[in-house]
């Protein structure tokens, strides 16, 4: 059999860890020449595959392939461009499969979160009626955690970690400083409809920090939240207070809600943080300084969890195995088989239970009064967390992050607008 190339893109947000997955593919598919010849990259992810707009892979050093594992953000370029069904967006999926066709492409690996695993799901089911078989396979991507059958998603072990250690730095300054001076603490993060990066903030409880937690599956309560705070200000002299972006009031609206939307016509979301924060001064009258995570949260490689990039590599990798096993349509899963001490494998989830299906927080993950996390829930997070896998650095102190060189591939067809 004749070797095809393979399509890899990067989708949505990225993460600390995403090139990780990047890497997996790649070198997996090096050690694999006989069944793929060359793997090709979107430039600024589907974009690139609709423009296009090629990268070649081979043009890389092994060396430079490897450094991607060290390296945060997205190594060849993301985008949110979401592709609707079949019959929405038709002329953006038959080009697709035109670009597979004209570059001999027979793997498609698309590395991304829900709206990615809907489009690498509709992409398996028009190449087989299309008559040219391509091979989809979704590489799991987001820091929401919120994919549906794998126990995590990569991404968020690192976020977590990051808004896990950053909570407790800065709650240890307020703790300084709250007999004079400041005496609550905001601190906003990720999540628009699942909690979970929420929750790891919530875990500097186990170091003796008051903290209270909002999450999207608990419908806010201004009274119980004010009462509450009120309550760990006079017992422990300051409090922490960790705010998903996606707390809403119980008619559904965001606390952080702009009135306008983004690419993917969801609700454009900012300011949760200073929201709560001067409501608590409104009420309370407390000092207060917050901040909002942001892009610092997905960003943080320099504090990657260890099992994070593993589990990235590992998912890359087994994309592609699983790939020249014949497998088709499917996402390849973290299996968690127990959590003291921590152990997991690789299993698979068909992409038809994957797409458009949203796993939130399960409700014993949260505390009774709504405002915290349980047990079972550290005993989730912990091993998330655990362990650190540092990049190397330079001379000068910084990072020893990888910038591709990109080469492209040479255009065949017609140019496309998007």
């Amino acid at each position: 059999m004749t070797a095809k190339n393979a399509f890899y893109a990067q989708s949505g947000g990225v993460t600390a860890v995403i090139n990780s997955s990047a890497c997996g593919v790649i070198e997996t598919a090096r050690k694999h020449k006989d069944k793929i010849a060359n793997v090709y990259a979107g430039r600024n992810g589907i974009i690139g595959a609709l423009t296009e707009d090629l990268i070649d892979t081979s043009q890389e050093s092994d060396a430079a392939i490897a450094a991607l594992k060290f390296t945060p953000s997205g190594g060849f370029g993301s985008c949110r461009y979401k592709l609707k069904g079949l019959e929405q967006s038709k002329r953006e999926y038959e080009r697709l499969i035109e670009i597979f066709k004209a570059h001999d492409i027979g793997y498609f690996f698309y590395n991304g979160g829900g709206d990615s695993a809907d489009t690498c799901y509709k992409v398996s089911q028009l190449s087989e009626k299309m008559g040219y078989p391509v091979q989809a396979i979704h590489v799991p991507k987001t820091v929401d955690n919120d994919l549906p059958i794998t126990d995590n998603c990569p991404g968020f072990g690192s976020v977590a970690k990051y808004i896990a250690v950053s909570t407790l730095e800065a709650s240890y300054d307020v703790r300084s400083m709250a007999a004079t001076s400041t005496k609550i603490f905001v601190i906003e993060v990720m999540g628009r409809h699942a909690g979970w990066i929420a929750a790891a903030g919530a875990l500097v409880e186990d170091e003796g920090i008051p903290v209270v937690t909002l999450f999207p599956e608990v419908e806010f309560d201004k009274d119980k939240f004010l009462a509450l705070v009120d309550a760990k200000v006079k017992e422990h002299g300051f409090c922490t207070i960790v705010v998903s972006e996606g707390c809403h009031w119980p008619d559904g609206k965001f606390l952080a809600e702009q009135g306008t939307r983004d690419s993917f016509g969801h609700a454009q979301l900012g300011g949760a943080a200073p929201v709560v924060a001067n409501m608590v001064k409104d009420a309370l009258g407390y000092k207060f300084h917050w901040a909002v995570a942001d892009y610092l949260q997905r960003a943080a490689r320099h504090l990657a969890s260890e099992s994070d990039v593993e589990q990235a590599y590992a998912l890359g990798k087994a994309a592609v195995e699983k790939a020249l096993e014949g497998k088709n349509s499917i996402m390849p899963t973290v299996v968690r088989e127990s959590s003291n001490p921590y152990k997991w494998s690789i299993g698979e989830a068909p992409l038809s239970e994957v797409a458009n299906v949203e796993k939130m927080m399960p409700m014993d993950f949260i505390s009774e009064d709504g405002f915290g996390i349980t047990a079972k829930c550290k005993e989730y997070l912990y091993p998330l967390i655990k362990g650190e896998a540092y990049p190397p650095y330079k001379d000068t102190g910084m990072p020893d992050y990888v910038t591709l060189k990109g080469a492209p591939v040479a255009r065949k067809l017609e140019r496309f607008e998007v």
